[in-house]
């Protein structure tokens, strides 16, 4: 007799996984706090699609990027179209910004976003192949403010969720004007040093040799600290630029280290750029956001030559975290009620009600698929509720409702129309 085939077992694709309620009220918190905070700081809410042509990350974030020649995921369509998921929220916004004409709009534009990204690369922990990120973009102004403005916001975000262990890396990376010459610099003192780097940074050597600084093989790291640092090779303007990001910060009292092989992973940034870390004793640390200056983007794009900053924080990181640190988070409604129901016509009855305390704004939890009196009281009890309603065959025949003082055990009979009444006169009291 031929072996019964087994049905086949779905799980999640390699790296990405389900959020689970357990875990909901720590994304809700770090969402909330994010929208909240960029809300009072002048930004608004913007969402772009999920996928994009490929072009835009290709030429907005820089062809010999890892996330743009490891780590994109390519769409085929069967119109043959180029498209990709997003790997990150900036280029999609910058598009949106020339697309939907907010040039024209009085500057700076202020814009901030959250949702999944994708990357093809190894997962470990706190790193996805569908990850979360929570981002803010500002267009038309190139103000030193505003770059300290964005890293003040970080600031506050990690305050405000109850992360402190966190410090902010700063360095500049020049602009058109005067990288050339630190490339060179950098250039000179790696080639003496080649035999020495790991394979991917002899092909950074190659193809773009800024991101020789953003290696994290152990062996290339000695090399790394000696090289030429950026902020030596800066012109006037970016010189005074940088000095004026750095005064901002003093006045605001916010600490921050100065870093000279910090570079980022993409190749549209300019002049300021930043990270936050986690930094725990006895542990690596850990990038929890970054961001900094753009103002070639825009035109590398083929829109009108527009200065821009911004930055993004990965939730994934951030909720896990919060997490280890214990931090205390809402968990579910404050439900003030529990509706309990025993028989077909109470429970008919109980769905009216639930509505109409809904409508009058008090919470009610509710067990309807049970039949149990009992194991409904113990689920109110649970719940720490302050009253249950009971609504069994009798009262749905009478139009009343039982109302049991949790705490004293005391119940009351009133009738149907006037329990909304009855309650919000006991939850004064």
């Amino acid at each position: 007799m031929p072996k019964k085939k087994l049905q086949k077992e779905f799980q999640s694709p390699k790296g990405m996984r389900d959020l689970l309620p357990q875990d909901a009220a720590f994304w809700d918190k770090v969402i909330n706090v994010g929208q909240e905070l960029a809300q009072d700081y002048g930004f608004q809410k913007i969402e772009t699609p999920l996928i994009e042509d490929a072009e835009l990350f290709i030429r907005g974030t820089g062809e010999t990027t890892d996330i743009v020649s490891k780590q994109m995921y390519f769409v085929k369509t069967a119109g043959n179209a180029n498209l990709a998921l997003r790997p990150e929220g900036t280029p999609g916004v910058a598009r949106a910004y020339m697309e939907n004409g907010m040039a024209s709009l009085a500057q700076p534009i202020k814009l901030f976003y959250y949702g999944p990204m994708f990357r093809h690369e190894q997962p470990q922990a706190g790193r996805w192949r569908q990850l979360y990120q929570f981002g803010l973009e500002i267009f038309g102004d190139g103000s030193a403010v505003l770059d300290a403005q964005t890293i003040q916001f970080c600031f506050h975000l990690f305050r405000q969720l109850g992360l402190k262990k966190v410090n902010i890396q700063i360095n500049s990376l020049g602009c058109p004007q005067c990288r050339p010459a630190y490339r060179r610099a950098l250039l000179d003192y790696y080639r003496h040093r080649k035999e020495k780097l790991c394979p991917d940074c002899k092909r950074r050597l190659k193809e773009n040799p800024l991101r020789l600084l953003d290696c994290k093989e152990e062996k290339c790291q000695p090399i790394k600290t000696q090289a030429p640092a950026s902020v030596d090779h800066l012109c006037d303007d970016c010189r005074k630029h940088f000095k004026e990001v750095l005064e901002f910060l003093d006045e605001l009292e916010i600490p921050y280290f100065l870093n000279s092989a910090l570079v980022r992973g993409l190749d549209y940034y300019t002049k300021t750029i930043f990270e936050v870390f986690w930094d725990e004793e006895g542990a690596s640390p850990m990038a929890l956001a970054g961001g900094g200056r753009y103002d070639n983007l825009i035109k590398d794009l083929g829109g009108k030559p527009t200065p821009a900053v911004g930055m993004a924080f990965g939730l994934d990181r951030i909720v896990d975290l919060m997490k280890k640190e214990q931090v205390k988070v809402a968990q579910g409604p404050n439900f003030k009620v529990f509706l309990v129901q025993l028989g077909a016509a109470g429970r008919k009855k109980c769905l009216k009600l639930f509505e109409k305390l809904h409508q009058a704004g008090i919470l009610a939890a509710e067990s309807m698929s049970r039949d149990s009196i009992k194991a409904q009281m113990k689920s109110a009890d649970r719940l720490g509720v302050k009253f249950a309603l009971i609504l069994g065959q009798q009262e749905a025949l009478d139009n009343t409702v039982i109302i049991r003082d949790m705490q004293s055990g005391v119940q009351e009979t009133v009738p149907q129309d006037k329990v909304v009444d009855e309650l919000k006169k006991r939850f004064k009291k």
